[in-house]
């Protein structure tokens, strides 16, 4: 499978529009969710998305290792959602009377999922993105610094002071509700 792919990846490299097609849809799914837990709304998410991969496709000719495709898609994905985020200076956060005011009962979860999305948007950018791409996705320390044109010992704090700012955030909303 991964061969077939990587085949896939070479066609499109090669201007092959239906093998571009083939890997949006594959990876569809994660550009979408990469973009929406930058801008957190589903319109601007869909536009990031849209960006992004004309982003791509206009430049899949450059991609010089096919075997980092999702890295690099990824990468473009964040660089679209940043733009996007520092055009839109009026972003107003989804507050407590929103959520209240909402027709159907939200579950525990729900509220936990969103104060930890909320609390993850207020990180600097650089400890928001190495927290998403190790947590949700999964990459190594060595694959994020690769992507983010850093070495790893920066990835690594990042990543420890992105924990310890969302366990600081964390834990004050957590006694706000509570006091």
């Amino acid at each position: 499978m991964e061969t077939d792919n990587h085949r896939v990846v070479i066609k499109a490299v090669k201007g092959n529009k239906k093998a571009f097609e083939k890997l949006v849809r594959q990876h569809y799914e994660q550009i979408y969710r990469t973009a929406y837990l930058y801008v957190h709304n589903e319109e601007d998410a869909l536009d990031v998305v849209q960006e992004a991969t004309y982003q791509a496709f206009k430049s899949i000719h450059s991609l010089k290792h096919p075997e980092y495709f999702t890295t690099w898609l990824t990468k473009i994905v964040i660089r679209c959602s940043a733009q996007l985020l520092k055009r839109k200076s009026n972003f107003v956060p989804i507050s407590d009377e929103i959520l209240s005011n909402l027709s159907e009962p939200i579950s525990t979860d729900h509220v936990e999922s969103m104060q930890l999305l909320t609390v993850i948007q207020e990180l600097r950018e650089s400890h928001r993105t190495a927290i998403i791409l190790f947590y949700y996705y999964d990459y190594s320390i060595k694959m994020i610094s690769e992507l983010m044109e850093v070495p790893e010992g920066t990835v690594k704090t990042y990543l420890n002071r992105g924990k310890a700012e969302l366990k600081k955030s964390y834990t004050n909303k957590e006694g706000e509700s509570h006091g």
